[in-house]
Order: C-alpha cells, then sequence, then structure tokens
C-alpha cells in the first residue's frame, strides 16, 4: 500500500487516478511515499525518510525545494500544458481588457448615478475618455515558448496579430507545434523594442528577474501593453508604474495584486486567475497522479523538473531496481558489478542523466537480496536505491 500525502485539495478527478486498493490518500499522514502538491510552500517541510517521489499539480515549482530533493535522490514531477488553454485565453482576454479600456469603462458606469435618462446622458458624455484599439496588425512579443507560449503564439495569428516569439531553450517539438508564421527573435532585447504587447511564460530565476525594467522600457515603443500571468518578479512593477505615469506603457495587466498596483490607473490586476479553471484543475492533478503513479509502480520518469526522462518496458518475468546517484563517472560499472557479484544477470537496463544527476532502470532475473541493495547503496555518490515489485 502506497501512502500519498496531499499538501492542499486536489481534483477528484486527479485523486481517482489512484486506485484505493493500492494507495492511501490523506492530508495528514505519516511515513509517506509521495507528496502531491498545488500551492503550499514546502522549504521549510521537513522531508519524510520514506518520500520517492514529489507531484506538483501545475508547472511551477517554485514553492518545492529541489536542491533539497535532488540531494536526496527525489524526482519532482509538475504538469506543463496542462493548464496551458487556461493560461492562453486569460492573455487574449487581458489584451483585449487593456486596448479597450474595459476596467476603467465599467469603473466609470458603475459610478454612474442619477436617473436613466441622466445615466443614458453622462454616458454619450463620458465614453470618449475610453477609445480603445484592436488587435489585428499589432505585433505581439512571447518570451517563453513552451505549452503555454506556443497556445498564446498561435491563438494571436489567428487574431490577426504579428508575433514574435523568444525562447533559447525551445525544442525541435516546441517549434514544430508553432504556427510558422510566428518570427523568431535572437535576443529580448531585439524582439522588445519591435512590439506593441509583450507577454511572459517563463519561470522566475535570476536570468527572468526583472526582464523589464526601467531601462528597457526606455528602449520599448511607447503606447506598450505588458502582460504577466506567469510570475512575481518577472516584471518590476515600480519601473511599469513610472512607465505608465511618464505615458510610455499604456497598461499593464497581472495576476499578482500589490498595494501598488490594485488601484493604480490602467493597471489591471487579477488574484492569480492564471489556471483557476474546472478544467485546467483536473488535466493537472490527473498528470501528475498518473506520473507518480507510474514512477512509484515502475520507475519511470516522466515530465520531472530534476530527473531525466526514462520510460522502460519491464522485462518478462524480470526484477526491477532504480537507482538514483551523481552524474560521475563509474557509477554504471560498479552498479552492474554489484548486481553480478550478487548472481544476476540483468535482462534490461536503462541509464539517462540530467544535470548532476542520473538514474538507472534495471531488470534482473532474480530477486534482489538485501545484501545486493546494501552494496550498491554504499557506492559513493549513490543518492538513493529501491526496488520496484
Amino acid at each position: 500500500m502506497y501512502k500519498i500525502l496531499t499538501l492542499n485539495a486536489l481534483s477528484v478527478a486527479g485523486l481517482e487516478r489512484l486506485p484505493r486498493e493500492r494507495y492511501e490518500i490523506a492530508s495528514e499522514i505519516q511515513h509517506p511515499d509521495a507528496i502531491l502538491v498545488r500551492s503550499a510552500k514546502m522549504h521549510e517541510l521537513p522531508i519524510p525518510d520514506t518520500l520517492k517521489a514529489v507531484g506538483r499539480a501545475g508547472a511551477g515549482v517554485n514553492n518545492i525545494p529541489l536542491d533539497k530533493m535532488s540531494a536526496r535522490g527525489i524526482p519532482v514531477f509538475n504538469a506543463p500544458g496542462a493548464n496551458a488553454n487556461a493560461v492562453k485565453e486569460l492573455v487574449i482576454a487581458g489584451m483585449l481588457l487593456a486596448c479597450r479600456n474595459i476596467g476603467p469603462a465599467w469603473r466609470f458606469s458603475q459610478a454612474l448615478s442619477g436617473s436613466d435618462e441622466e445615466i443614458d446622458k453622462a454616458t454619450e458624455a463620458g465614453k470618449k475618455q475610453f477609445v480603445g484599439f484592436e488587435l489585428p496588425g499589432r505585433t505581439l512579443g512571447v518570451v517563453g515558448l513552451g505549452a503555454i507560449g506556443r497556445q498564446v503564439a498561435n491563438a494571436a495569428i489567428a487574431l490577426g496579430m504579428k508575433v514574435i516569439g523568444f525562447d533559447p531553450g525551445i525544442t525541435v517539438e516546441g517549434a514544430w507545434r508553432l504556427s510558422s508564421e510566428v518570427q523568431k527573435a535572437n535576443s529580448f532585447d531585439e524582439m522588445a523594442s519591435k512590439v506593441d504587447f509583450i507577454t511572459f511564460h517563463v519561470p522566475l530565476i535570476e536570468a527572468t528577474r526583472h526582464m523589464i525594467n526601467a531601462e528597457r522600457l526606455q528602449q520599448m515603443r511607447p503606447g506598450l501593453v505588458i502582460l504577466n500571468f506567469s510570475r512575481k518578479g518577472i516584471v518590476d512593477d515600480q519601473a511599469v508604474s513610472a512607465a505608465i505615469q511618464s505615458g510610455k506603457v499604456y497598461g499593464y495587466v497581472c495576476d499578482f495584486p500589490s498595494n501598488l498596483l490594485k488601484n493604480h490607473e490602467r493597471v489591471i490586476c487579477l488574484p492569480h486567475l492564471g489556471a483557476s479553471t474546472r478544467e485546467a484543475e483536473e488535466n493537472c492533478a490527473i498528470m501528475v497522479a498518473e506520473q507518480v503513479r507510474d514512477y512509484l509502480e515502475n520507475g519511470n520518469v516522466i515530465n520531472s523538473v530534476n530527473f531525466p526522462e526514462v520510460v522502460m518496458a519491464r522485462a518478462e518475468a524480470g526484477y526491477r531496481l532504480a537507482v538514483v546517484n551523481s552524474n560521475v563517472p563509474n557509477m554504471l560499472g560498479q552498479i552492474s558489478t554489484c548486481l553480478a557479484n550478487a548472481g544476476l544477470n540483468i535482462l534490461d537496463m536503462l541509464n539517462r542523466s540530467k544535470g548532476d544527476l542520473a538514474y538507472t532502470l534495471v531488470d534482473v532475473d532474480q530477486a534482489i537480496s538485501p545484501a545486493a541493495i546494501e552494496a550498491i547503496r554504499a557506492i559513493g555518490g549513490v543518492l538513493a536505491v529501491r526496488v520496484i515489485p
């Protein structure tokens, strides 16, 4: 029986992927084999000795101490793309809200008073201040062309916009899913000087902190609309606030309210709604539950942010071993020697590495003894060893 600790409420559709006859799931549970989490912060949480996997029902993993997990040989799974459509729709809505001045116009209408005839008269007199502009022909810059960024870029093309994308880490597979009409920028600054709208779909790391700042804003087109549904900190809010006051920036739409922004003119703050749809929550929960289950039951690794992808079909009548170790020379040789010394014949083996970590799945022809496990565990650089029933 596997024990699953949930740190947040997760969609029932996801939890149902963990059959009750094999999984015990609770928000308070001792000695968990895995933790499922959405937004709960885990940095100060003690790591149980029994923990084998962490599943984040979403894309970002800023709330999870990756270094600590990697040092213990624990994979952290996420759900890239599961909420992509939800975020894409909100980005498109954000562009429309900004360019048509929906927020200020709504507040104006709510403040009207008097008879219906007086309201009609005030409406006609006041609507001139909310004249906006249309999207076709405007240029959108998309920073980050992962699952969300691609959908945003393709949707903008369908709306008649021009799109410039910047992502130095885009994969060949990702490029295939991108409209051929999306132009490629070789640098952020090359793209930023050519756009009327800019949207961010990248994690918050040192390289992405304050990508929009006072210096860069000076190089960008006047009348810019900035959208941030990615992470707080990617945009320097103080710099954008000043740029709005000077007239350089037309509008700012973000998912991260603050005292500076929540009542700011030409700023629309939403309460972190990017992935807040029933469909996205279900998709994220289902994806991460299935990935954690596959890891616990088969040792396979799919969509881990700190482990390499490793998927190996089980050898018929074989016994499976999983080893996590530092990515240093001669680890496979030492593991194989331990297995040979235990009289075990290797039926199949797959080894992959990612950064400082390496992960190996091995199927052998006989049951693996505790002594063989201890011999492998004693190898310098081995972080975790597990026999998978």
